[in-house]
């Protein structure tokens, strides 16, 4: 599989160039379902999920996207049978080591959110690999949210500012939501503009819950697999058709 293969030709034509969200995040559900329709294991529907990231990265790189975050796993995601959790690791490994020579040939960096140090050991090993590689890229960055839960975060980020204050690194009194938001994973990432979730859902499921604030929602029935760089298109195209207020008229 070539990331930069794309399986549809997009038309972009109908979007804005000048009002491309500068960070979408997209919630990748329904691979299981997916593949309960087509009477297969769950496995072959998460397979089918890492395919369907061809468009979607490949897209948001064309068109100028500068930050991809993609909830992968979830800290909730361990409650599955271990062999769902078994098959997802390995599949992360296979894809970054297939894609990761590609990507960096396209700019891409790779960066990761969430509590990275509770992965298997081997799968750690290969986000390292990928990161250090792409470090040096400043196209898309491709954001992984792996073991990563936005209740968990945003207690790891107070655990961290209170060290800071017991330090006396920071004062409270000087603590503010962008203060706040130094400490969290996406410190140096900007909030989501646009957040996607497919499946059908209309839910956040503990992602990004500081973050997206004033994020604009975007929703579609199609599960992941079927999600397609158009369907990207489209989403972005509805949302330069919004009026972001942030509390304001």
């Amino acid at each position: 599989m070539n990331i930069f293969k794309k399986k549809t030709i997009i038309d972009s034509s109908k979007i804005d160039n000048n009002k491309i969200p500068n960070h979408i995040a997209i919630i990748m559900d329904g691979n299981g379902r997916w593949a309960k329709k087509r009477k297969l294991p769950r496995t072959f529907g998460h397979r089918a999920g890492v395919e369907a990231l061809r468009d979607i990265i490949s897209t948001a790189s064309e068109i100028g996207v500068k930050n991809l975050t993609l909830y992968a796993f979830s800290t909730e995601n361990w409650n599955r049978p271990k062999e769902e959790v078994s098959a997802l690791m390995e599949l992360l490994v296979e894809y970054l080591k297939k894609e990761v020579e590609e990507l960096n040939k396209n700019n891409v960096k790779i960066n990761t959110i969430g509590d990275i140090e509770g992965m298997p050991d081997y799968a750690g090993e290969e986000i390292n690999n990928a990161k250090e590689l792409t470090k040096g890229n400043d196209g898309l960055a491709v954001n992984i949210a792996l073991n990563y839960g936005g209740r968990n975060e945003i207690i790891r980020g107070i655990k961290k500012l209170h060290k800071d204050l017991v330090e006396n690194k920071i004062n409270v009194e000087d603590l503010q939501p962008n203060v706040f938001s130094s400490y969290l994973d996406t410190a140096n990432i900007s909030d989501p503009d646009l957040l996607i979730r497919t499946s059908g859902e209309y839910r956040l499921s503990n992602f990004l819950l500081w973050q997206c604030a004033y994020t604009e929602f975007w929703f579609t029935d199609k599960y992941w697999p079927d999600f397609t760089g158009q369907d990207l298109i489209l989403a972005i195209q509805d949302y330069q058709n919004r009026i972001r207020r942030y509390g304001g008229i």
